[in-house]
């Protein structure tokens, strides 16, 4: 939790957080209990509605989950592109947030527990992204691949 700008209570969430709350909440009210979701369209239109910077590596990085963990399935996860398992269980693997979702100076690919990233007793979860190099995409796309096990 961040100090609200609008307050200066420390503990409150941002306006961002909150507006990320009330879109995850929409995502999970949706589509009722195991109806079959068009879960890429609803990832490829969060990914259109971005601007700039954002739109580019979203798409780029949809681009290399597709390549390289065909299996793992597009969804939204907060109001953002992210890839999971299938099944039912569908463990969140990686997601992308758009700097400008939190007005944040970086894009961050991250990768959440179900990722099989563990390496010794510690391994970072989250990367800034402020572009896509051929050095980048390929380092991506071995952590996609290693996260989808």
């Amino acid at each position: 939790m961040s100090a609200d700008t609008t307050t200066g209570q420390q503990g409150a969430f941002s306006a961002e957080e909150r507006a990320a709350m009330k879109e995850r909440a929409k995502e999970t009210k949706a589509r009722p209990r195991g109806a079959k979701a068009d879960t890429e369209t609803d990832c490829l239109a969060k990914i259109a509605e971005m601007e700039g910077t954002d739109r580019e590596l979203a798409e780029g990085i949809h681009a290399l989950v597709k390549a390289n963990a065909p299996e793992l399935i597009a969804k939204t996860w907060y109001g953002m592109p992210a890839y999971a398992q299938p099944g039912k269980g569908g463990k969140l693997i990686c997601f992308f947030q758009p700097a400008a979702k939190f007005k944040a100076r970086y894009a961050t690919l991250g990768f959440d527990g179900a990722a099989a990233l563990d390496d010794g007793t510690m391994w970072p979860t989250a990367f800034a992204l402020t572009e896509l190099t051929p050095d980048t995409e390929a380092r991506i796309a071995a952590l996609v691949k290693q996260a989808a096990g």
